[in-house]
């Protein structure tokens, strides 16, 4: 049916069996035969993976990160109603008071639903954190107000004498400066991430930042039962660059759920452990409006249900 094989009567159409792992071919190569079911593939340029539409199984390009991936999975499409998404925008549109009339003066331009690679690379942070204990920085600030309110008294029952606002402001500093004994506390901020990387380059503006897919209900990845119509996407990020980046990002993270807690840190270290990446497929909405010529894209995770991103809000 695939490869044109003759066949005796009664014989029923082989089937390969899958290697384990994506075969590499050239970085060139222009045509290509799925290794599995020996459909046609056509790579694009640019592309470092390719699904094969028949069976759903992946070739690999070149030799960099792609060659690590063993299987790939896929979340399934549980918002796939384009009236209840739309229902799940207005009222992220509308949410809060300043923005109770936002959908009402915003156009829809564009809605599709569209199944995106990411990766996703668990990343294991370890978070060191030197800041100043929470009552002792209070205490330094109500013993500052104290004097401040001193010396202000002090300043304004004597003309030219004792206090004033340049005396206030260099005790203010040095207060501020030695405080009571400005003891610190050391904090340790640890967490572990599944941390989903954008397998597109042309899509890296919608990369998550504080973003994770619920993993436990994805399943290994079946282009059968993709519905016909629904683009999938190919990706052109490879493995190494997604560990890179996600790394970073988790640094980034880490760095701001510290000073969410601590508002005067002193120093902090973040040590990562990044171990190999899954390739996931996930139904990914994109919608975009317009509101008074300004552009508002949402990005709905359609597994979820739940906003990845909201930019131009």
């Amino acid at each position: 049916m695939k490869c044109g094989t003759s066949l005796k009567p009664g014989e029923s159409t082989p089937v390969a069996a899958a290697p384990s792992r994506p075969v590499l071919a050239p970085s060139g190569a222009t045509s290509l035969k799925c290794p599995s079911c020996g459909a046609p593939i056509a790579p694009e340029f640019g592309e470092m993976v390719i699904t094969c539409e028949y069976c759903g199984y992946a070739v690999a390009l070149g030799s960099e990160g792609w060659s690590k991936v063993q299987k790939q999975t896929v979340l399934p499409m549980t918002v796939d109603d384009k009236d209840a998404v739309l229902a799940k925008i207005h009222s992220l549109l509308d949410r809060g008071f300043l923005h109770r009339h936002l959908q009402e003066d915003s156009t829809l331009e564009e809605m599709n639903l569209t199944i995106v690679p990411y990766w996703v690379i668990p990343v294991s942070a370890r978070t060191s954190i030197i800041a100043t204990d929470a009552a002792a920085e209070a205490g330094s600030l109500a013993t500052t107000a104290a004097l401040i309110g001193v010396m202000g008294a002090m300043g304004s029952g004597r003309r030219g004498g004792f206090g004033g606002p340049l005396l206030t402001g260099a005790l203010l500093g040095t207060t501020m400066a030695r405080g009571p004994g400005n003891p610190t506390k050391t904090y340790q901020l640890d967490n572990n991430y599944n941390f989903p990387i954008v397998a597109l380059k042309a899509l890296t503006q919608y990369q998550p930042r504080d973003y994770e897919f619920r993993l436990d209900n994805r399943a290994i990845f079946d282009v059968s039962k993709i519905p016909k119509g629904i683009k999938i996407l190919n990706g052109d990020v490879g493995e190494d660059a997604a560990k890179y980046q996600a790394k970073t990002l988790v640094d980034q993270l880490q760095s701001e759920k510290a000073h969410s807690e601590h508002h005067m840190i002193q120093r902090i270290t973040t040590e990562s452990d990044v171990a190999d990446g899954e390739l996931l497929y996930v139904p990914i909405w994109f919608t975009r409006y317009d509101h008074k010529g300004n552009k508002m894209v949402l990005i709905l995770d359609g597994s979820s249900g739940e906003p990845i991103n909201i930019m131009g809000v």
